[in-house]
């Protein structure tokens, strides 16, 4: 059966939604960044010790439950990106560099504040400011990063959404 354009909509905002946890954004950007997070203690928190311990733990079981992070190989890691992971930080690269480029949300923002503006703004038509080529559109990257990585468009990612919603942790 397949499905209807109005269930390819509703399926890809429930991805926005989920990509653009903040948690979720910082975990697969500082793992892109600084490699594997070890299985020393302290290790995460230390890298990511700003977020809450419930934002940084709703990160780590969404990031697992997309497949965007698994469990090192050898004792010495802890979580490292997956194939899917490594496309998806290349993905945020991407959105960031573009909201940059049109100072969105603000001229002065932080990577995730990019991501997610990039993310659930409609492609604006904002004037591009920057003297690089223009970098592809969020919406252009995104489609590109579900056609490859389509998990996260077959699975339902309401029931994740809802808790972090609940608990306040959804962007």
């Amino acid at each position: 059966m397949t499905a209807s354009p109005t269930d390819h909509i509703v399926r890809e905002r429930r991805a926005i939604r989920a990509l653009t946890l903040p948690g979720l954004i910082r975990l697969v950007t500082e793992i892109d960044d600084n490699g594997p997070i070890s299985q020393k203690r302290g290790s995460l928190q230390g890298a990511l010790g700003d977020l809450p311990l419930g934002h940084l733990r709703h990160a780590i079981d969404t990031a697992r439950d997309l497949g965007l992070v698994h469990a090192g190989g050898h004792a010495t890691v802890r979580y490292q990106l997956t194939a899917s992971g490594k496309d998806l930080a290349e993905f945020y690269d991407t959105a960031a560099r573009w909201a940059r480029a049109r100072q969105l949300p603000s001229p002065v923002s932080d990577f995730v504040a990019r991501v997610q503006h990039a993310l659930q703004a409609e492609d604006d038509g904002s004037p591009y400011t920057g003297a690089t080529p223009e970098p592809p559109t969020p919406r252009a990257a995104l489609s590109a990063w579900l056609t490859a990585h389509p998990r996260l468009l077959r699975r339902d990612t309401a029931p994740c959404l809802e808790a972090a919603q609940e608990s306040g942790r959804a962007a």
